[in-house]
């Protein structure tokens, strides 16, 4: 089943596995895998609506983010993914344009992120895992299609006079290729301004010798020989990898649905009349815990981004042992081998996606918790983070104070989309305070020497501890969600400026914009249009 019913609505789910997948073909033959799509034009996962042209949707797109995962995790063996299309005269149209025209803007918004981040893994997989990717263009190319390629290391594509690549969301849909695609055209592939603004209002795109002289593509062959050229291509790009250990299996994972979300490591209770998530959090030293843990928060923020957009505001908890998270820190600061590699990449991608997430974080520290190390990653990636000074005086048996403690894992082994660890970019411009938190290494602190040094935002006592974060957490629900997120993403992404944050904070806030003016999404705007014959009408007035 595509989607599960939890009190009759349609829940999108996350967790797929090869057999189950409508619209991918994957194939292993190592030191080569092949994912080739064959989109379902009837398996729309959200609508009614025919996806033709090898166009895709979240459903498509939760099914490539399954499989790049499995390959990074269960196939050691594989050193290049070689991305094509089982069917004939097309790679693929880019996101479904029916899909995004009937959509809810919260939807399309988030389609495109998680799109985004999927492109992200591929390159994060390039740049870390030494897994290569290799595009090959067996066809008409264009939109998300043509971004999915620029994603790969080597776009290899069929000169057959008719195969074009083309970003044409301008000239034919009102809006900008959101997945990255402008972005990718000049940081990543270095097209000259000049042509990426000719390409990029062309809709026909460019072919053949031209595609290759702008950098659009980096090969050619023709059909007679793309199959060797590809194989070639591939066993070359493979021959790059230092890839090799035990294969890591992902088991499927045990979650319960509702208000309350459990899994094994991690739960989550809905509080709706303050539209906030309490998730907690506990510290096991199970050696499964590391991957387990990633994999369900990874799980949990997507179904909160698609299922749950009103929920405004994440409570984060920690909970057990802090031996138990020291007992697996030394692996994910400085991992050994494929399996450790994996599992801290992806701690990695589930804090970045934790960054990502339009919803205000605060995490509150109290006796129990233990924001250690990768856990206390959460608390420095948290908007406010709320400190107990001392215990609760009226328990029976207290707990020990509450402390947290950094180690190598927050100094840099697992930086933000903006290249630098969330320590420096929480103290961004004060190098001083950086180099002082980051020297508090491997040393618990209490909420007093924490607050001194910059770690945590309040620190009050237990006679004010439950009304302070009660009237925070209802104050934030009165406030523009809108404000809120633009707020909080201007102030995550301090610092250097990278393609990944040009893709997220730039594009992604003019995609937002872009999304929601009639020109585009109106009665008569360029994405209702299309397809109908008719041309669409604008509101000319620039702004």
């Amino acid at each position: 089943m595509e989607t599960s019913a939890t009190e009759g609505e349609a829940v999108l789910t996350f967790e797929r596995e090869p057999s189950t997948y409508k619209h991918w073909r994957l194939e292993i033959e190592p030191p080569i895998a092949t994912l080739s799509l064959a989109v379902d034009v009837d398996g729309g996962l959200m609508g009614d609506y025919e996806l033709k042209l090898n166009s895709y949707d979240i459903g498509v797109d939760i099914e490539l983010a399954d499989a790049i995962r499995r390959i990074r995790f269960e196939h050691p063996e594989v050193g290049c993914v070689v991305i094509d299309s089982a069917i004939e005269g097309t790679f693929c149209a880019g996101a479904n344009i029916r899909m995004l025209a009937a959509s809810s803007h919260a939807h399309k918004v988030n389609f495109c992120k998680f799109t985004n981040e999927t492109r992200l893994e591929i390159e994060e997989a390039s740049a870390h895992s030494g897994l290569r990717f290799l595009a090959a263009i067996n066809g008409a190319c264009s939109g998300g299609g043509y971004e999915l390629a620029m994603a790969c290391d080597h776009l290899l594509l069929v000169d057959d006079r008719a195969s074009a690549v083309s970003l044409p969301e301008v000239p034919l849909l009102g809006v900008l290729p959101g997945t990255g695609g402008l972005t990718r055209l000049t940081d990543k592939r270095h097209v000259r301004r000049d042509r990426a603004d000719m390409f990029a209002t062309r809709a026909e795109g460019m072919q053949g010798d031209d595609a290759i002289a702008w950098g659009l593509v980096d090969e050619l062959a023709p059909p007679s020989s793309f199959a060797a050229a590809v194989r070639e291509r591939a066993l070359a790009l493979a021959a790059e990898s230092d890839r090799q250990g035990d294969a890591v299996t992902l088991a499927p994972l045990a979650r319960t649905s509702g208000d309350v979300i459990s899994y094994q490591w991690v739960r989550a209770e809905i509080d709706r009349s303050t539209r906030s998530m309490a998730i907690e959090i506990t510290a096991a030293p199970d050696p499964d815990w590391p991957l387990a843990c990633a994999r369900e928060l990874d799980d949990l923020l997507c179904h909160l981004r698609f299922n749950e957009p009103e929920i405004g505001t994440l409570v984060l908890r920690t909970r057990g042992d802090a031996e138990a998270v020291l007992s697996h820190d030394a692996s994910l600061a400085d991992p050994r081998g494929h399996a450790q590699r994996e599992t801290a990449l992806l701690w990695k991608r589930v804090l970045t996606r934790l960054d990502l997430t339009a919803r205000s974080i605060f995490a509150v520290i109290d006796p129990g918790s233990c924001f250690v190390g990768v856990l206390a990653e959460l608390a420095l990636a948290a908007d406010r983070s709320y400190m107990l000074a001392g215990v609760f005086e009226d328990d029976e048996d207290p707990l020990p104070e509450a402390t947290i403690q950094l180690t190598a894992v927050n100094t840099g082994s697992m930086p933000m989309l903006n290249g630098i660890s969330r320590i420096e970019s929480r103290f961004w411009g004060d190098e001083a305070s950086a180099t002082t938190a980051a020297a508090s290494t491997d040393k618990p602190l209490a909420a007093a020497a924490a607050a001194q040094l910059g770690l945590v935002t309040s620190t009050p006592d237990d006679l004010d501890w439950h009304d302070e974060i009660r009237l925070a957490i209802e104050e934030r629900a009165t406030f523009s969600p809108d404000a809120m997120t633009a707020m909080e993403a201007n102030h995550r992404f301090c610092g250097p400026e990278t393609m990944a944050t040009k893709v997220f904070s730039r594009l992604s806030a003019w995609q937002n914009w872009v999304f929601i003016r009639p020109n585009a999404s109106g009665p008569e705007g360029a994405l209702r249009s299309y397809g109908t014959g008719s041309r669409p009408t604008y509101d000319r007035t620039r702004c």
